[in-house]
């Protein structure tokens, strides 16, 4: 067993480009010289990691997912694809899995996944392991430690760095950790990984510093089986172009030649509609007169929070803030910068990166969860290139 190395790594920025871009020049990574390394997809959801995961050149095993709207999404666009629908808690034997999907264990590359993360966001209210959406991170990692694939990738919240445990009793605590204070999850993980045998590199990071075209913070973990540190690489975006860098992507660029002539979208209420209609692009309720802003936040005038996506119209010169969601919520509005709606599933697509022919399924507001749930493609693309570049090194013993 490898003794972990657990490093925390800040937030970097890293190359791409964009995930229409790749898909337009054809580029096929890895897979273009030889097999195409495999891998299994947990937590599918609409497949956001997985397309930029094959753009890099790693090939989809097979998916389990246990929202049935995900699920006829996948089916849709890969029908050829095994799609498990069912409850990752439904599948503690990795063997079982491996079975059902037809695979060997030595077929299998990588796993991935993003375990639900309500517990750990900052939006949330924090409980983390005293939800049981908490729990399935474990069950991910079960899985993983079955298999034993040579690499696993997990992506969660920034909320997971510093989330406390509400009470492990002091019989069951394995080392002298803090186990109530912040990070308390992180250390509790940490031992997990020790006890696997997988070093894991953690490290936060913006979508927007890879070319995708929005500011998401997300944490990366991946773990490899053989004691290698897998840093993300760094990149060249940021807020400013100068010698180093290119300018973060737009909300401009990713949309521009969208063929959306009759967009879909939900309805803001009357109510909102009536405040938004007084704000420009690129400004929120802090633009409104004064003597309507705390009508128009009504309790959460009094809130310590930032209150940023309340009443927010999105500026086409900036990257989009996080695609939650829905768009017409109070609290994380996103407002068309010209029109006054929300912006439309096809423009959350794009935001996401993935391509134009990708269909959902179910109604308006299933799609909006579908795509708001996914990781970027582009950040997926980069995540690939990194974990492929160290497969190759591993496989040829170097």
């Amino acid at each position: 067993m490898h003794k972990n190395k657990f490093h925390l790594l800040g937030v970097r920025p890293v190359f791409g480009k964009s995930s229409a871009a790749l898909h337009d020049e054809g580029w096929g990574g890895y897979g273009d010289a030889a097999r195409k390394p495999k891998f299994i997809s947990l937590f599918s959801g609409a497949m956001g990691l997985d397309l930029g995961l094959e753009t890099a050149g790693f090939e989809c095993a097979g998916c389990l997912e246990l929202d049935a709207w995900a699920c006829k999404t996948i089916r849709h666009n890969r029908p050829g694809l095994s799609v498990i629908e069912d409850d990752i808690c439904n599948w503690d034997d990795g063997k079982a899995l491996l079975k059902k999907l037809d695979l060997k264990k030595e077929e299998v590359s990588l796993v991935v996944g993003g375990p639900p993360c309500p517990s750990f966001s900052t939006a949330g209210k924090r409980q983390a392991f005293k939800d049981p959406r908490g729990q399935v991170m474990f069950d991910f990692l079960k899985l993983v430690n079955e298999i034993r694939p040579p690499f696993f990738v997990m992506e969660n919240v920034r909320g997971i760095l510093s989330a406390a445990l509400e009470h492990v009793p002091l019989s069951k605590r394995k080392n002298q950790v803090d186990y109530e204070g912040k990070g308390a999850v992180l250390a509790l993980l940490n031992e997990k990984f020790v006890e696997m045998g997988y070093t894991v590199t953690v490290q936060l990071v913006n979508a927007a510093n890879y070319g995708t075209p929005q500011k998401r913070e997300r944490v990366v973990f991946i773990g490899s089986r053989d004691g290698l540190q897998v840093p993300m690489p760094v990149g060249a975006y940021g807020p400013m172009e100068n010698l180093f860098q290119r300018r973060w992507r737009t909300l401009r660029d990713a949309v521009v030649g969208l063929d959306d002539p009759h967009p879909e979208y939900v309805q803001f209420s009357p109510n909102r509609l009536k405040y938004l209609a007084l704000l420009k692009e690129g400004q929120n309720w802090r633009a409104l007169p004064s003597e309507l802003q705390r009508e128009a936040l009504g309790g959460a005038y009094e809130s310590t929070g930032g209150r940023v996506g309340f009443f927010r119209r999105l500026s086409f010169d900036e990257p989009s803030p996080t695609v939650p969601t829905s768009p017409g919520q109070k609290s994380t509005c996103l407002c068309h910068p010209t029109e006054l709606r929300p912006l439309s599933v096809k423009e959350y697509a794009r935001i996401q990166q993935f391509p134009d022919t990708w269909v959902f399924s179910g109604g308006t507001t299933e799609k909006y969860r579908q795509i708001g749930n996914a990781v970027p493609v582009g950040l997926g693309y980069v995540i690939g290139t990194t974990v492929i570049n160290y497969l190759k090194n591993w496989e040829r013993g170097i």
